[in-house]
């Protein structure tokens, strides 16, 4: 049994205004095309981003098509037109899942990585779309028949909301939500204020997921220099896993996994590479400061990298070969497959991928990259 831990379902042009809390219509999310015929993502009278049809390995096709865009030049082809049913439509999915090589596959949204933070400043709108996106996970839960898992969208910013959104999730069978791996308005993750939502995420079943996506940021501002246009910040991508180290190490040294050993947290599409080294400095930074200090900073009862192994689980691409990432572990396997898919820096082939890098899910000697840890997440174990 194979479970891709990553891949994403696009949503349709109005699935927003067709799921969202009639209170907020005016408030949902669309996909609209402007004069040169480009589609793109629209809040209210802001573009928030390009709406594409991207094909694993082929990045470049992403790079190009931005060009045209800013040049106000129209698109190679229609959107619609060269959109494929897989994916968007849940039942075609299904049926792709045996042509990846995989039988079970994680979903997240796709246009729903580009408008969190964006729409930070207007709270209600954020979160009745997150509803919107939500109540369609629930309907796709369902039609998946046990094999589709999508990943619900949520913020600790409302407890209130949170708990009513994880009780109904919980309820259709939907284990994972994407969380951001950032403060709080202005609070860490670890703060008190919080022990209510991760409580919740407890009760009702459902784990947080930290993702790549456009949430605030683990850095100032400033630091960012691309064009107001850009894609994808260059900073991101060298810094793409610090913001889930952050949160984690926060969450791990302020004590919120000791008090929550049923918490279960994930760590998708950030790389796996740095984790070895982040464990080393996860416990040696915590016995230094101890000693320095004169204080324990934070009463533990294990090591801080245990609470890690326990209650965390990281996607690690074929790529960057998880073969040596699990020796530098010291054997303990805390990684998950992953193809992306469909997304250009994915992948079509995750088996054979793997497979390169001696991985063979047949074999029985890789259960858990390709099975039991994701299925810890989904809280099967």
């Amino acid at each position: 049994m194979v479970i891709d831990s990553d891949q994403h379902l696009f949503e349709s042009r109005t699935l927003w205004r067709d799921y969202i809390d009639p209170r907020w219509r005016d408030e949902a999310i669309r996909i609209e095309d402007d004069a040169t015929g480009t589609a793109w993502i629209w809040w209210r009278d802001s573009r928030l981003g390009i709406a594409e049809v991207q094909v694993p390995g082929r990045s470049a096709e992403v790079g190009e098509r931005h060009r045209r865009a800013r040049a106000g030049l129209p698109p190679p082809e229609h959107y619609d037109d060269v959109l494929p049913r897989d994916y968007w439509d849940p039942a075609a999915r299904l049926a792709k899942l045996a042509e990846l090589g995989v039988d079970e596959a994680v979903l997240f949204p796709n246009y729903g990585l580009l408008w969190e933070r964006p729409l930070h400043a207007a709270l209600p709108a954020l979160l009745a779309n997150m509803g919107a996106w939500n109540r369609w996970c629930m309907a796709v839960a369902q039609d998946g028949h046990g094999r589709l898992h999508p990943v619900a969208h949520l913020t600790l910013r409302d407890p209130d909301w949170l708990d009513g959104q994880l009780a109904a999730l919980g309820r259709a069978g939907v284990r994972l939500a994407m969380i951001a791996p950032a403060l709080v308005d202005g609070r860490p993750l670890s703060h008190p204020e919080h022990d209510r939502c991760w409580a919740a995420f407890c009760q009702h079943g459902v784990t947080p997921v930290f993702h790549v996506a456009d949430q605030p940021r683990p850095f100032a501002d400033g630091w960012y220099t691309d064009r107001a246009e850009a894609f994808v910040p260059a900073l991101e991508a060298v810094f793409i896993h610090v913001a889930a180290a952050l949160a984690c190490s926060d969450l791990i040294l302020n004590a919120t996994l000791e008090r929550f050993p049923d918490l279960r947290i994930g760590i998708v599409e950030l790389s796996s590479i740095w984790v070895p080294m982040y464990l080393m400095m996860l416990d040696g930074g915590w016995s230094f400061t101890r000693l320095i200090s004169g204080a324990d900073p934070s009463k533990l009862s294990l090591s801080p990298s245990d609470y890690f192994r326990r209650q965390v689980r990281v996607s690690s691409f074929a790529y960057e070969q998880p073969t040596r990432i699990v020796k530098q572990l010291g054997g303990t396997d805390l990684l998950m497959c992953c193809s992306d898919y469909p997304h250009s820096e994915g992948t079509a082939t995750p088996l054979l991928d793997y497979a390169a890098d001696g991985l063979e899910p047949r074999a029985g000697t890789a259960s858990g990259l390709f099975h039991d840890n994701i299925a810890f997440l989904l809280r099967r174990t």
